[in-house]
């Protein structure tokens, strides 16, 4: 686990129930680390016998997550930095796929980027009525390529078009519901942890052999996706050093100093 510093990924296991736990500083943005270790903590999770199902959540009461680490998007000088930065969301993406366990995502606030992609490869989204969603990759020059797959998959391609064209604009936790990325909303995060605890502990009690081919089922026909999202995080790896996307972010780091309080605020 990492200090609180640079962030953590902690995991609880009890009675049956893996909760994954990230934070970060900087609005529980994801960097490299963090990235890496939450892969890890799902991989796991959905390797372990003892698990019967998987919640995912970050720390805290306010931003669910801001999606990319601004300081790291700055340092990358090459492409081949590019995609391993960007392969971080894709290895997180696939392993919450690959688990043989269902992931509830507790989304309490706000989430951007890769943080939309995160709450769109959970199985199960319980939201609160403040927590509501950019994709706003296309704002500093790249695009949403990485998580594209998993929020198409979610709310469907138009709804993964206006959010990706639209990289300035807030969609509602209500218009999320309605486009079947969050499951559930509610008006308070205690509404929200009492609808996790309860579905949870029933799933805890559920015959696992049937879930695993659940998750089977209704991830069919996104076999290809460890080549998919490689794919996909090499074309962000590229675009992350062009001139465009290089003006851009320098002008995020005038006016603040992360990337994840221009978003969050703009």
């Amino acid at each position: 686990m990492s200090d609180h510093k640079n962030g953590y990924v902690n995991t609880e296991l009890g009675h049956g129930i893996a909760t994954i736990e990230f934070y970060h500083p900087m609005s529980n943005s994801l960097p490299a680390k963090v990235l890496a270790d939450l892969a890890s903590a799902i991989n796991k999770a959905g390797q372990d016998e003892r698990v019967k199902v998987i919640i995912l959540k970050s720390a805290g009461n306010g931003v669910f997550c801001a999606g990319a680490s601004f300081d790291e998007l700055a340092a990358i000088s090459n492409e081949k930095e590019g995609k391993i930065f960007f392969m971080g969301f894709a290895n997180v993406i696939n392993a919450i796929r690959k688990a043989h366990k269902f992931v509830i995502g507790r989304i309490q606030g706000k989430a951007v980027g890769g943080g939309v992609g995160l709450a769109s490869a959970c199985d199960y989204t319980i939201a609160t009525e403040g927590a509501s969603v950019k994709l706003s990759e296309l704002a500093i020059g790249i695009g949403p390529f990485v998580v594209g797959p998993a929020v198409e998959r979610k709310m469907g391609n138009s709804c993964f078009a206006q959010l990706a064209i639209d990289a300035n604009g807030w969609r509602t936790a209500e218009w999320a519901k309605k486009h079947e990325l969050y499951s559930e909303i509610y008006k308070t995060i205690d509404e929200v942890d009492d609808a996790i605890n309860t579905l949870s502990d029933r799933l805890a009690h559920s015959n696992p052999e049937a879930m695993a081919m659940l998750k089977k089922v209704f991830w069919t026909g996104t076999e290809h996706w460890d080549s998919l999202l490689e794919d996909r995080a090499a074309m962000s790896g590229k675009l992350v050093l062009s001139e465009f996307t290089r003006t851009a972010i320098e002008k995020f780091k005038n006016k603040n100093s992360t990337f994840a309080n221009e978003m969050l605020t703009k």
